[in-house]
């Protein structure tokens, strides 16, 4: 196997270089694993990467698939990307990976998938999996932020602790104007501009937003709590930021736009989104290049089995698409 090398080389801002979940194990759940099984197995597929790797779920699945692709003289792999050093550093010495030789483990993001592929020495794959969920381990991780209920934590919300900059210097490095437009657009808040002006008054008094529960207190003052939504006041400043920071729609975008020059003709793509924005991408990614063919006219939905297991996939929304041969 590929040692877990690194597909980016970003600019490095270590001043947070932290290494995040050391958990021995992964408390993270795969979202729709069977519909990602089901769709890719009927390809025969001998080469799948796993873009968002997270706790190693899709990657074992996607694995037994490659079992019954005997027929081809290329070795069967699964290519697993994931962007947190944390994950790689916690899984790349499991034997399960380890003593597997069909599994190729890289650091970096999903949008890296071709220099996976060059350092694989393969030109395509046959399908593409992302699960564009936020991980159960780093929602348990209190170096990163990303849980509303550990107020003292770092306000930083990167994948990836070691590059970029932290939401918290993200705040200080852009205007009000600018902190407004960002949660409004990628977190659809309507009250992003009280927001944002308490964000900056806060930062011109000296006292600018660190921690996670000085954004918290921001947003419960802002945002009047709605009698008919049980939505924390919260939750879309902070899927906003961390979008931001993370360039997660931008990722996607670029990312859907080359995949038809690398996956191999007949191949596929799933993707599995958990927001509006996210599922316009792709919605429009597919419809939108003619080098798609779009199986799933409606996204599919998790099974009420599956929600009441994990609830966290409630909000899941599977499409898939062919590339034209």
């Amino acid at each position: 196997m590929t040692a877990s090398q690194p597909l980016d080389q970003t600019n490095q801002d270590s001043e947070s270089a932290s290494a995040g979940s050391s958990a021995a194990e992964t408390e993270h759940v795969s979202v729709m694993p069977n519909e990602i099984v089901q769709w890719v197995r009927e390809i025969n597929p001998t080469t799948i990467i796993d873009g968002t790797y997270g706790g190693g779920g899709h990657t074992r699945l996607l694995a037994e698939v490659l079992a019954d692709a005997g027929s081809t003289s290329d070795t069967p792999r699964v290519i697993a990307i994931d962007r947190d050093p944390a994950v790689v550093r916690r899984d790349e010495q499991k034997s399960w990976i380890k003593n597997d030789p069909r599994i190729e483990l890289f650091l970096g993001s999903y949008e890296s998938s071709p220099k996976a592929l060059d350092a694989l020495d393969l030109t395509h794959a046959d399908a593409l999996v992302l699960d564009l969920g936020l991980s159960s381990d780093q929602l348990a991780d209190r170096n990163r932020g990303f849980t509303f209920t550990i107020d003292d934590a770092e306000l930083d919300l990167r994948f990836d602790p070691e590059n970029g900059v932290p939401a918290y210097r993200w705040l200080q490095q852009h205007s009000e104007k600018e902190i407004a437009d960002a949660i409004y657009q990628f977190g659809e808040e309507r009250f992003s501009r009280r927001i944002a002006k308490q964000i900056f008054l806060r930062a011109r008094e000296r006292n600018p937003v660190t921690k996670v529960g000085e954004l918290v207190e921001i947003c419960r003052r802002c945002v009047p709590r709605s009698r008919n939504h049980d939505i924390h006041p919260a939750t879309r400043t902070f899927q906003a930021l961390r979008i931001a920071v993370n360039d997660e729609l931008g990722g996607l975008t670029r990312t859907l736009q080359s995949a038809p020059e690398w996956i191999a003709p007949g191949g596929r793509v799933a993707v599995i989104s958990f927001h509006s924005l996210e599922d316009r991408i792709v919605k429009n990614a597919f419809r939108e290049d003619h080098r798609w063919e779009i199986l799933t006219k409606k996204p599919l939905r998790p099974t009420d089995e599956e929600v009441q297991a994990n609830p966290r996939s409630r909000s899941a929304k599977l499409r898939v698409a062919k590339r034209v041969e």
